[in-house]
């Protein structure tokens, strides 16, 4: 399980990146101390930082640059200060990325694993994600909640799965319907209403009750 060290002083963005890598199985800690970076990063000792540019008391170039004298862990920046001058000073420094504000946490979970892979030379596969109590197998494409193991179909596992990859984040209903039918083919709003609700009441037999929340009019939600 690899480790990312996430710099970021804006708690809801570091949240909801670290609940969303550690579905990927990946370890997170998010900075707490602004004014000891590198003691934190001694004792965490990361695979993988990633550090926003503007942050208290000094700013994410000061800290790539410290970290630079101990490691060359890689080092990924995510900021909204997005300039060219501040992306080439950040690659100059001895970063291996630069990732701008606002961005879709599938992609930035794409690009950290390909840096782990250049940077460690090795495969990262994922056969399991796991938001809660409830794990979903990647390989057989069931579920489980403690040792019960719970068979999905496949709109129920697609379903799942796409609210477990954004797990805190609501999902519409249209972009899941989309990602399981097509944008092309029309479906019944009622199907994805009757497939979620069948996914519940599987998932509260098991003991996970109210896994999945309804925000109304706005979509679902896991691991909130």
């Amino acid at each position: 399980m690899r480790k990312v060290f996430i710099v970021e002083d804006d708690e809801v963005i570091a949240t909801q990146v670290s609940k969303h890598l550690e579905t990927w199985q990946m370890k997170t800690k998010v900075a707490q101390d602004f004014q000891n970076i590198i003691e934190e990063f001694n004792e965490f000792k990361p695979d993988i930082v990633l550090m926003d540019l503007k942050l208290p008391a000094y700013n994410g170039f000061y800290w790539c640059g410290e970290i630079r004298k101990l490691s060359q862990v890689p080092i990924v920046f995510v900021s909204s200060a997005d300039e060219n001058m501040n992306i080439v000073m950040a690659m100059n420094m001895g970063a291996d990325d630069f990732i701008s504000k606002p961005f879709d946490l599938q992609v930035l979970t794409a690009k950290l694993q390909a840096i782990l892979r250049r940077s460690y030379g090795e495969s990262i596969s994922v056969h399991e994600l796991e938001v809660k109590n409830v794990k979903l197998n990647l390989d057989d494409t069931s579920a489980s909640v403690g040792d019960e193991k719970l068979e999905l179909t496949k709109n129920e596992y697609l379903i799942l799965k796409t609210l477990m990859e954004q797990a805190g984040k609501v999902v519409s209903r249209e972009s899941i319907m989309e990602k399981l039918w097509g944008a092309d083919e029309f479906v019944d709003d009622n199907t994805l209403t009757v497939n979620v609700t069948r996914i519940r009441k599987k998932l509260e037999a098991a003991g996970a009750e109210d896994f999945i929340a309804t925000k109304r009019g706005l979509g679902y939600i896991v691991g909130e």
